[in-house]
């Protein structure tokens, strides 16, 4: 087992993708956060509580979709596959959408994503945030715009991110 981030890099990484997103996005009047259930939403919460902290004025939209019904592998294997909750309560027409998750890995939670996205609206643009790229990996042409750290790990190592909230501690390691 390796540390990838500790508490206080979670901590600073969280915070600078949230500068990141200030930078690219300002007042978020046309944009729209989406954190990925299940995991994602762990990163999704963090980033819109510290965006929130930064711009106390601000209003930000800010959702968590559900993917499990368009996953490619979703009819297949024995794995029953239990659906979480999709909580979004506004438009995404004509927006720009930040989709939020904890490790870009293969990029097909990225894939069923964009799918299940479409059906609150057609976003102007669609941007992917993420804590964790694992680059040498994918299997889709899916790129992450804001990433908090590129690791290289080879197909047998995970990736395990834990939360405090879940896990009791924040870290990032690789097993």
């Amino acid at each position: 087992m390796k540390t990838i981030l500790n508490g206080t890099q979670v901590a600073i990484t969280v915070d600078r993708l949230c500068h990141q997103l200030i930078e690219n996005h300002l007042d978020f009047s046309d944009t729209v956060l989406i954190g990925l259930q299940p995991r994602g939403i762990f990163l999704a919460d963090r980033i819109y509580r510290t965006l929130r902290k930064l711009l106390p004025d601000v209003h930000i939209n800010y959702g968590r979709l559900d993917i499990t019904f368009y996953r490619d592998d979703f009819n297949k294997g024995t794995e029953l596959h239990v659906p979480n909750e999709t909580a979004i309560d506004f438009s995404i027409e004509n927006k720009k959408v930040v989709l939020i998750d904890d490790v870009l890995y293969t990029g097909r939670t990225t894939r069923s994503a964009l799918d299940a996205m479409l059906d609150y609206g057609r976003p102007s643009a669609v941007e992917l945030l993420v804590l964790i790229d694992r680059r040498f990996t994918r299997q889709l042409p899916i790129q992450a715009d804001y990433i908090g750290r590129t690791i290289d790990a080879i197909i047998s190592e995970k990736v395990r991110v834990r939360w405090k909230e879940r896990d009791g501690k924040d870290e990032v390691i690789i097993e």
